[in-house]
């Protein structure tokens, strides 16, 4: 059987987009967080606000951190100081050295109020929020206060330097909602992105260990900072947790640039008119999309779209370039000649090598005959993506689509990974083109 490299143009160029699918996970998040504020505000409307300078003050801080809310890589908002002045006024048993006796449904009124005016502004200018994520960041002080005020209100006044049984506790639930969230979070990337949940949930832990450390410790502080120095010494405790939210915020941009850059990079064999229109990003989010079906991790599902995205930048060398750009149909030496000249140029970043090794090995066999044994799982998944998309091209007609796939399987177990061409065949299943 013969396939020749798609040329068809039936449909603009497409990036396998996902079927809008109903996520009951966020659906009942929502609903959740929607009834507990709700709730909450309607109880201290008709009950009366207690300390209400100090519930002033937290709002206030509340929204101030809502307003500044951040966006981390892989698309997770975070309110560092929303969420950490929230924890602080949970965990306020005094004021200057006076007992707090607000409620769980004051604190968890006070903080749905403040994440609602500082959500005010995002949404005037357009700018909605992830409402899964605010839901998360509602529900986490729920799950806190409906624990410790209860518990603090039956505990007496520690004598003066006996707090570290009161802060063993703070500390236990801080790291227990912690863990709950990031299984949530798990639980919600899981389905977005159809990937393993014990691999999702590995992610959440790194990418919210740093920040999730300084939110629950700056929150702590708050509240034992405002039992000695009153309500002054908010904005003095904050600064710390400011100074990292900033942090990563720059590392955030930083990633985003990268991504940007190598975008660009990807779009001169476009333009250049070595590959065809949107070939590099079709591959790209084909190859990412069967990482997330074999469960790779978040740091590798980067590097995989990295090098995916510059997989043909080698043939930018190339004197007469290929027909249709589909190296699938190059002589396997001059596949290799390409994909080692695109690895030397992206080795010239000199922050992505291991970029570059997942290029150099891209048309390698799969049953590892060369010297360096079998390619990498990234490099794998390339060339698969890429022969798919060289015969496919821009087609969405779906008996072509799996003749070309009946082909692969026929080349599997030496050219290309039998594992990684079955999820292929999923991915394309539930994503038709």
């Amino acid at each position: 059987m013969t396939i020749r490299a798609g040329t068809a143009r039936e449909t603009p160029p497409n990036t396998y987009p996902k079927r809008s699918r109903f996520d009951p996970t966020r659906l009942l998040l929502t609903v959740l967080a929607v009834g507990f504020a709700g709730g909450s505000l309607l109880w201290t409307t008709l009950t009366g606000l207690v300390e209400p300078y100090a519930a002033l003050a937290f709002g206030v801080l509340i929204a101030a951190g809502e307003l500044a809310r951040i966006t981390l890589p892989g698309h997770r908002e975070v309110a560092p100081i929303a969420s950490a002045a929230a924890i602080g006024y949970t965990f306020l048993s005094a004021i200057g050295g006076v007992a707090a006796h607000h409620t769980a449904w004051q604190v968890i009124a006070v903080v749905s109020a403040g994440l609602a005016l500082g959500e005010l502004p995002h949404i005037a200018v357009g700018r909605m929020p992830q409402w899964s994520d605010l839901a998360r960041r509602i529900l986490s002080v729920v799950a806190i206060a409906l624990t410790f005020r209860p518990f603090i209100a039956r505990v007496p006044a520690p004598p003066e330097g006996a707090w570290w049984p009161v802060l063993t506790v703070m500390a236990a639930l801080v790291v227990v909602v912690w863990l709950g969230d990031a299984a949530i979070a798990a639980a919600i990337r899981a389905e977005r992105l159809r990937t393993r949940v014990g691999v999702a949930f590995r992610d959440e832990l790194r990418a919210q260990l740093g920040i999730g450390t300084a939110i629950g410790s700056t929150g702590i502080l708050l509240a034992l900072a405002s039992t000695v120095t009153d309500l002054v010494g908010l904005l003095a405790f904050t600064v710390p947790l400011l100074v990292t939210q900033v942090a990563f915020r720059r590392f955030a941009e930083i990633r985003l640039t990268y991504l940007q850059t190598v975008r660009a990079l990807s779009r001169v064999t476009e333009v250049g008119g070595y590959v065809e229109t949107g070939h590099s990003r079709r591959v790209s989010k084909l190859a990412t999309d069967i990482g997330c079906e074999l469960g790779m991790r978040e740091s590798e599902l980067l590097e995989l779209e990295y090098a995916a995205l510059m997989h043909d930048i080698g043939q930018l060398s190339l004197r007469d370039p290929i027909a249709s750009g589909a190296t699938v149909l190059a002589a396997p030496r001059e596949q290799r000649r390409i994909a080692e000249l695109g690895s030397a140029v992206i080795r010239e970043t000199g922050v992505l090598d291991a970029v570059a090794e997942l290029v150099r090995r891209q048309c390698e066999p799969c049953s590892g005959e060369g010297e360096g044994g079998q390619p990498p799982l990234g490099s794998r998944i390339i060339k698969v993506a890429n022969a798919f998309d060289d015969l496919v091209g821009e087609s969405t007609d779906q008996d072509r689509t799996e003749a070309v796939l009946e082909r692969l399987r026929m080349d599997s177990g030496r050219e290309y990974d039998a594992e990684v061409v079955e999820a292929a065949a999923r991915v394309l299943t539930r994503s038709p083109r």
